[in-house]
């Protein structure tokens, strides 16, 4: 899944360490975001580098995963 745009919920959660319902209440946020930038946004999907720049502070995915 890693050569994706978008990351689903589950994904996110399972990346976090997180419970399905948390992991959609931080993609709500993250796109609330993205939209007051202007940019168009999916329920329940994230885009991928937006996601690992939050979390992790860059703009790719953390070494060693999708590799």
């Amino acid at each position: 899944m890693a050569n994706q745009i978008f990351m689903r919920v589950n994904e996110v959660a399972e990346e976090l360490g997180v419970s399905v319902p948390y992991a959609y209440k931080l993609i709500r946020q993250m796109n609330e975001e993205l939209a007051k930038t202007g940019c168009i946004t999916i329920s329940g999907r994230i885009d991928r580098k937006f996601f690992h720049e939050k979390f992790y502070g860059t703009r790719t995915e953390t070494a060693g995963k999708g590799e």
